[in-house]
């Protein structure tokens, strides 16, 4: 068994090294290593998802540091998906969606979605002006807050 480094359980070093995809794969690796029931073996195929399952007869079968990576890996997990679901709301809008449409789809209300959506694009113009290379320029913030248009009743 390899030992990770301690700097490598860190989001912030996760997050630029793994794609949402692999970071998904490696923690549902992880998630399944963990969730091994030793009393009890699961006899059935549509049970590998079922939380319920862990319960006292459940022993982990991770080490400290892969236990960490675990716990990183879902935040970086959670970091990309807020990320992707932006994307998701912009490509919606450019397709000509509208907000109860993207609602929907988040299956939240009309203005819940339009002021995510917007208090992102303020994270994104904050972290621009604080020198995070990768944020949204001036210029794709002013479009998309255009795209987004006024907030919904």
């Amino acid at each position: 068994m390899t030992t990770i480094p301690e700097v490598a359980t860190t989001p912030e070093v996760m997050e630029r090294e793994f794609s949402l995809m692999t970071a998904v794969s490696r923690l549902d690796f992880l998630s399944r290593r963990d969730n091994v029931v030793v009393d009890a073996p699961n006899d059935s195929a549509d049970d590998d998802d079922d939380w319920a399952s862990f319960k006292a007869g459940t022993n982990t079968q991770l080490d400290a540091d892969e236990a960490l990576e675990l716990l990183a890996l879902g935040e970086v997990v959670a970091r990309k998906a807020h990320e992707n679901r932006q994307l998701g709301i912009a490509a919606a809008l450019r397709g000509g969606a509208d907000w109860a449409q993207i609602a929907r789809a988040l299956a939240v209300s009309p203005r819940a979605a339009w002021e995510r959506h917007v208090s992102w694009l303020d994270a994104q113009a904050t972290a621009r002006r604080s020198g995070t290379p990768d944020a949204l320029t001036p210029d794709e913030v002013a479009a998309a807050r255009t795209r987004a248009g006024r907030r919904p009743a």
